[in-house]
């Protein structure tokens, strides 16, 4: 009897997501079980300094984590699609860097004028590093064509963008600027309701945008002629594509900071899983699986060596950097 794969994955996918949910929720300093998860979920027991873990500590951070993980997977799939190359991903490329330098700056500007920094104002300035940094690279991607040079191309980015960053860190006065070297390693900490709810409505709209898009980017992805035959405006829907994938990795950076090669390694394990390159399923696989990779890292990075929490960039790197060496090795193989 042959199975039919894509549910597998998506009933998979589901069940690590709410296994990660779980876990996520009961183990820390202070360990709950899951009885007890669930009553204070319900408002129904637990004390005062249980309900407080629960509600203003741990289910802020699996959220974002579930929403962040999420967009910058589905950011990745999108920036692949645009460049037609399966190496392309906002950290790789170094977009995530370029929107963490702005990010740094606003927060400075404000800071030294004694204005309060709000979640928009965060996501507007990430926003227009992610845009410089990608309009660098489509000009470099018009040189050049090799699929390493591309990579090496964004690695300098983002070295050049994350020097300048630790540079503004590391001379400002003001000790919550300097506060802010931790949050340029990359974390899913220190979040409150109201963040989730502005991460959220700039996700999940966006999110739908794409999902709306899904046969274009069925089109696009078989070639820009094909497209075009296809009726696709592809001088709306190439600046389109590259708003909506600077937009989702801008409010990652903004709120977590750089979060390292998920957005590369995601897409490509989800279509190796799924068999099919079908957007109308590898968009909302891309999203859940982003999200179960990150809540399943972050769960990681805070118990492992605990109470020493690990930044989410080095977790993730660990298991996302060998996919993309596997995937360079596999397309030197081919001849590609």
């Amino acid at each position: 009897m042959k199975i039919n794969r894509i549910p597998l994955v998506f009933i998979i996918f589901l069940i690590l997501l709410a296994l990660s949910a779980v876990l996520s929720l009961s183990i820390g300093s202070v360990p709950l079980s899951f009885g007890k998860v669930c009553s204070i979920l319900a408002g129904k027991g637990g004390s005062a300094q249980e309900v407080n873990i629960i509600m203003q500590i741990r289910l802020p951070r699996l959220i974002m984590a579930f929403l962040l993980g999420g967009a910058l997977s589905l950011s990745g799939f999108l920036l692949q699609t645009y460049f037609q190359n399966p190496i392309a991903g906002p950290f790789v490329l170094g977009i995530s860097s370029g929107a963490k330098m702005t990010v740094a700056l606003a927060l400075i500007f404000l800071l030294k004028r004694g204005f309060a920094s709000s979640s928009l104002i965060l996501v507007a300035s990430a926003f227009v590093g992610a845009l410089l940094s990608t309009a660098f690279i489509l000009l470099v991607a018009r040189k050049i064509s090799s699929a390493g040079s591309l990579l090496v191309a964004g690695i300098m980015i983002g070295y050049v963008t994350s020097a300048v960053t630790d540079f503004l860190i590391a001379f400002a006065e003001d000790a919550d600027i300097v506060n802010l070297h931790g949050w340029s390693k990359g974390s899913f900490s220190g979040f409150s309701m109201s963040d989730c709810a502005v991460s959220a409505g700039i996700i999940l709209v966006t999110t739908t945008l794409v999902f709306l898009l899904a046969k274009p980017i069925q089109a696009f992805q078989l070639g820009e002629s094909y497209a075009q035959s296809m009726g696709v405006n592809t001088k709306i829907f190439r600046p389109l594509l590259i708003l909506l994938s600077s937009l989702l990795s801008a409010t990652v950076t903004a709120f977590a900071g750089p979060v390292s090669f998920v957005g590369i390694a995601v897409p490509f394990l989800v279509k190796r899983l799924l068999l099919t390159s079908k957007s109308l399923v590898v968009i909302p696989a891309s999203f859940l699986g982003g999200a179960v990779f990150c809540i399943i890292s972050d769960l990681i990075a805070r118990t492992v060596l605990s109470p020493m929490e690990l930044s989410i960039s080095t977790v993730t790197s660990v298991f996302g950097a060998p996919v993309v060496i596997f995937m360079l090795v596999n397309r030197r193989k081919r001849g590609k």
